[in-house]
This record gives C-alpha cells, structure tokens and sequence, in this order.
C-alpha cells in the first residue's frame, strides 16, 4: 500500500518517490474516498512498490537462505522477517471484526495466487529450481531498482 511505500522509500532514502507516495496518499484518502479509487494513478503519480525487504536489502542485509512459506509462497529469511513489519502498515491489520480481516487477507492470498497462474506455462525443468532463480533474480531487481550486474551483458 502507498503508506507502506512512503515508508519503505523514507527509509531508503528515496525522497522523491516518497514526495510522490505522500501526494498518492493525500489524493487516494480524498477523492478516492478513503483509498476505495486510485485516482493518482490517473494524475500519472505512479505507485512505487517498496517493501521492508527491499528496505533491509538496500541497507546491505543479506536474504539468507530461500524458503516456500505456506500459503504465501516463496521467500527469504529476509523477506519472511520484513513481512511482519509490512504487516503492520497495511490498513487491513486494523479491520474489525477478525473475522473480515481474515478474510481480505484470504482473498488476497487468492488473487495473488492468480496472477501467478499465467505464468505455469513458462516453467520448464525442475520447477523448485526455476521458481527458486526467478524469485531470487526477482527480488535483486527490485532492491537495486532495476540496476543489476548482468553477467552476460560483458560478453556482447
């Protein structure tokens, strides 16, 4: 969510992206009716997607090994810890009744889920593998905003 990215880009010292995170937040409270719309997407404020992983990364920790939790997939000893931080800037974790908490976290578990599933098709071998490297190489990307070393790029 966009406190969750105004956050995470503080901490990262990301000022600029977290100036914009802060305006997404005040124009998706108001005219979005309190985060219900995503009307700055429109005014071409674009929602950054920072998490404490990548935080944590940025600050030099290592991921430590790669793990599959239940129900949320795939992970590192880093990213499992950082998610109890991000759990606690999501708006859903003050939702009451327990019972309609638990629920949109269901549903998000769900369609997450979902978004994955246009992707089966492109795995091939061994599959823990493949979703081992991706989510590893995927998670490298994010934390270094998409300024990797590409190993192959020096043969060329």
């Amino acid at each position: 969510g966009d406190v969750s990215d105004l956050v995470n880009n503080l901490l990262q010292g990301k000022v600029g992206p977290a100036m914009q995170d802060s305006w997404r937040i005040l124009i998706n409270s108001s005219v979005g009716l309190g985060g219900l719309f995503d009307p700055a997407t429109a005014l071409d404020l674009p929602d950054h997607d920072e998490d404490f992983g990548q935080t944590l990364g940025t600050w030099g920790i290592g991921s430590g090994p790669y793990l599959v939790l239940p129900f949320l997939g795939p992970s590192t000893v880093r990213d499992g810890i950082a998610r109890v931080a991000d759990g606690r800037l999501k708006p859903q974790r003050y939702l009451h009744p327990v019972s309609h908490r638990n629920g949109i976290y269901g549903l998000d578990v769900i369609h997450t889920r979902s978004e994955l599933l246009s992707a089966e098709g492109a795995i091939f071998g061994d599959r823990y593998t493949f979703l081992r490297e991706a989510y590893l190489q995927r998670r490298n990307y994010l934390i270094h905003d998409g300024e990797t070393d590409d190993a192959f790029a020096d043969d060329f």
